[in-house]
């Protein structure tokens, strides 16, 4: 994935090599994901889906209409990038001196609120800052929410589902 995303930094104007980067990259993502729904049952990922679908249109439903009255969520941003590194700091506790059931759906749990905090932050930046040749910057970045926050979903639910 990683080099798939550097190429694309320096090609995201570049079309058609542009969407070739995004269809590749996407391609990857979606493979990854897929070996981890291969080791979950179906009751679990359908559960992790059809919440991440709601979810996603509410808060993207929650910004236009807020952008629309004049709110800003450019705010966040520090926040949020704090907040993931906490989330990477909590993650590699875990490899050294894992805690069980409980640190997954706690690691899930702050997960799910981070990346809803990102959905809000990358809609609100889509928006009002990316220009119109930056499309390809507002995909990825919404599609790395969506799936950050379907896998954090899939965590809650395969560690309660265990």
């Amino acid at each position: 994935m990683h080099d798939v995303l550097c190429p694309l930094y320096s090609y995201y104007q570049k079309h058609p090599v542009n969407y070739i980067l995004l269809g590749v990259f996407t391609v990857s993502l979606a493979f990854a994901v897929g070996l981890t729904c291969s080791y979950t049952s179906g009751k679990v990922i359908l559960e992790a889906v059809i919440l991440t679908a709601v979810v996603v249109v509410s808060l993207t439903l929650y910004t236009f209409w807020a952008a629309k009255r004049g709110h800003d969520f450019n705010f966040l941003g520090p926040f949020l990038f704090g907040a993931i590194i906490v989330l990477m700091l909590f993650a590699v506790i875990q490899i050294f001196f894992p805690l069980g059931k409980i640190s997954s759906m706690i690691y899930g749990c702050l997960a799910s609120i981070i990346f809803c905090g990102y959905i809000i932050y990358d809609t609100d930046n889509l928006i009002k800052r990316y220009t119109y040749d930056e499309y390809i910057w507002a995909a990825v970045a919404l599609y790395l929410d969506i799936i950050n926050l379907f896998l954090a979903l899939l965590e809650i639910f395969r560690a309660a589902d265990s």
